[in-house]
């Protein structure tokens, strides 16, 4: 079930955090046991004492150099997943981990349009029966459920806030692991194509510069704790990991002054998209979709 919380998400406390070297792909986040009244409010079980833990891998595509992202909460009798950002090429192979992992997937996200390579999301939808497709609503794109900054998507008894961060495109969202006793620490932010290892998406698809230069500094990804892991949609020089911490000071654009930003990203010379001419017209009907499957979102308040 998706949920979406309309009440608006107060920034983190800072932290301070040398640079941290690079982290495995794989782990596995336990947390503290649930609260009674917790579970309650959420409508996730009658239970205290169920332990949720959130299943995490990082698998890749070579040919766009893609990461997606799959997420389970495995202390869950249902044992609900996720995918961020598939790949029509590796659909067979995530359904198959999914299978070997025993887990039931109910959402194929997305960050946002890509237009280097299409979304595996129609594919998983005509593939495995019940799996949703999310996207965020500024993306115009067709999807079962559209998301918007503020909203929580809630698997099992974990959740991933939503929080808009155009730059690269006017649709882009990172989706932020909860802030809890009951969710993963450190955090963890699936920032797409906005935000990269040292690095950020280039800027001359939809949006201004200072959309791109604002929003990280200011309010949605970089007030995060410094600890938070980053987890990008692509990287091509070999790096799977990286923190708020590590980017505020050793990212080469975003640690410049606004001018100097828009001075490298005018002059980044980067060669039209390869795939954009198919990716983009696909991504915007989420792969495969038909019309008829589309849904709308049951927003809830709190």
């Amino acid at each position: 079930m998706l949920r979406v919380s309309l009440h608006r998400l107060s920034p983190s406390a800072r932290c301070s955090c040398s640079p941290r070297s690079l982290s495995s792909r794989s782990q596995t986040f336990p947390s503290a046991k649930l609260r009674s009244s917790v579970s309650a409010m959420r409508d996730f079980s009658t239970s205290s004492d169920l332990t949720t833990k959130l299943l995490f891998r990082q698998l890749f595509e070579k040919d766009s150099s893609t990461y997606t992202y799959l997420l389970a909460d495995v202390g869950h009798p249902d044992r609900p997943a996720l995918l961020i950002d598939p790949v029509d090429k590796t659909v067979d192979r995530d359904i198959s981990l999914v299978k070997d992992l025993g887990l039931r997937l109910i959402y194929a996200i997305n960050t946002h349009v890509h237009a280097d390579h299409v979304t595996g999301t129609g594919l998983l939808k005509t593939k495995v029966p019940g799996v949703k497709s999310v996207i965020s609503k500024a993306s115009n794109s067709k999807a079962d459920m559209h998301v918007e900054a503020g909203d929580k998507i809630y698997f099992g008894y974990l959740f991933l806030e939503v929080r808009a961060t155009p730059g690269h495109t006017q649709g882009c969202v990172t989706y932020v692991t909860g802030d809890g006793t009951d969710q993963p620490n450190p955090r963890m932010a699936f920032t797409g194509d906005t935000l990269l290892i040292r690095g950020c998406g280039r800027t001359d698809f939809q949006v201004s510069f200072w959309s791109t230069f604002d929003w990280f500094l200011l309010n949605q990804i970089f007030t995060l704790p410094k600890d938070t892991y980053i987890y990008p949609a692509h990287d091509y020089k070999g790096f799977t990991v990286s923190t708020v911490g590590e980017e505020i000071q050793c990212n080469p654009r975003l640690t410049k002054d606004k001018e100097t930003f828009k001075s490298i990203m005018e002059n980044l010379n980067l060669p039209y998209p390869k795939m954009i001419d198919v990716a983009v017209p696909a991504n915007l009907v989420c792969g495969l979709q038909d019309d008829s499957s589309a849904e709308p979102v049951v927003a809830t308040s709190k």
